[in-house]
């Protein structure tokens, strides 16, 4: 019997109606249930917010899965940091005895709780399976920078440190036993139902959308702020932006501001086939960001053969190119607005960037990707179920 411990910093909270009694929001959920296919059971640590039932909240579920409650960390930035020793004292126990029980330990980081369970898998001497899920190409802070030399240093044998992202080189250039990873929360069953078909748009009338956590870095603003002018020449355009967080009452007041209130729906947090189905509909997916790991919703997007406008940080160049949608030359309303009048000027410029990001999203499933964990798990010796079946 073959136990996967999850030591993870994703927020959740109890839910009536999930199977293990807890839920949360994102591919998170999706992406536990994928890996427990490969074990006789799992195991997954998370901190625990009050309060129960949520909108857009998924179930963390799976074949042998169990959720195993921590308190939550509050507070942010310096707070936080001031009150994790009082944090650790309070679960190190619970953490301790299930790292201790477990034949191999995956911890996603960033994440300070993520961390604390790799610590922990060293000191015990576990398998560990650690996914940096940032910014692997552009660390911007001193523990950015510790967490890619941890991986580095330690990745080979029964270590297996996968970097969130792609492209034609490897990650790491001091160590080769640091791999790639996609990262995906659409399985085969998923993928089927994106597929739309898309001869073309109607410009004039073409609907943007724009799914991500909303805050300042995800470019929403920049969006918003590109519509007054690509309405002079697509006088029906639309703009769905869909997602929860601090930035939502500035970007109201932005809509507003710019007496564009009611072409911008803001859909705040959704279930993921709630968000399928805006994508469906929309013509063009808009994420000028600053800053990325792999941005799930961006494959989503993708499978629902949407050319992609973004900026070329990370694996975007590599996913999207100029193939698959446009790379901005800056991160400013002139540049969405050249980007977009770009994507929607050739009808069969359009429906070639339209079918390229259909196909590049086809070969990255939630099934290949947890085939492709699995594999890097039995070559470090850890014996992990085949999985010859659709991920369900």
């Amino acid at each position: 019997m073959t136990r996967l411990v999850v030591v993870s910093h994703k927020a959740c909270w109890r839910s009536a109606g999930s199977p293990s009694g807890y839920a949360t929001i994102g591919g998170f959920p999706l992406q536990m249930a994928a890996l427990a296919e490969l074990f006789d059971e799992t195991r997954v640590l998370v901190p625990v917010e009050r309060g129960s039932d949520r909108p857009g909240e998924v179930s963390i579920t799976g074949e042998g899965l169990s959720v195993i409650p921590l308190t939550m960390a509050f507070g942010r930035d310096l707070q936080r940091k001031l009150r994790l020793p009082w944090w650790l004292a309070r679960n190190i126990w619970r953490m301790g005895s299930e790292v201790l029980r477990a034949d191999v330990v995956h911890t996603p980081i960033p994440g300070d709780i993520g961390t604390f369970g790799m610590l922990l898998a060293m000191l015990l001497r576990k398998p560990l399976f650690v996914r940096h899920c940032g910014n692997w190409h552009e660390p911007r802070t001193a523990a950015e920078r510790w967490w890619r030399r941890m991986m580095e240093s330690h990745a080979g044998g029964r270590n297996i440190m996968l970097a969130t992202g792609g492209g034609p080189e490897p990650p790491s250039a001091s160590n080769p036993a640091v791999a790639w990873i996609f990262s995906t929360s659409l399985d085969r069953k998923g993928m089927d139902f994106c597929r739309t078909t898309r001869s073309g748009c109607n410009p004039a009338a073409a609907r943007l959308i724009h799914v991500a956590r909303q805050v300042r870095e995800k470019g929403a603003a920049m969006v918003i702020g590109a519509l007054p002018a690509l309405r002079r020449h697509y006088p029906s355009i639309s703009l769905d932006i869909v997602g929860d967080g601090p930035a939502l009452p500035d970007l109201r007041r932005l809509a507003e501001r710019l007496e564009i209130g009611h072409i911008v729906r803001f859909h705040g947090q959704q279930r993921q086939r709630e968000t399928l189905h805006l994508l469906k509909q929309a013509d063009l997916f808009c994420l000028p960001t600053v800053s990325e790991g792999f941005p799930k919703a961006v494959l989503e997007a993708m499978a629902c053969g949407l050319p992609v406008v973004t900026t070329p940080v990370s694996i975007l160049p590599h996913l999207v190119g100029d193939e698959a949608g446009r790379m901005l030359k800056d991160i400013s309303p002139d540049a969405v607005t050249d980007a977009v009048r770009d994507c929607l000027a050739d009808p069969g410029r359009y429906a070639e960037l339209s079918r390229t990001a259909r196909q590049r999203a086809e070969q990255l499933t939630l099934d290949e990707w947890v085939r492709t964990i699995g594999g890097h798990l039995a070559e470090a010796g850890v014996p992990v179920r085949s999985i010859e079946h659709p991920i369900s």
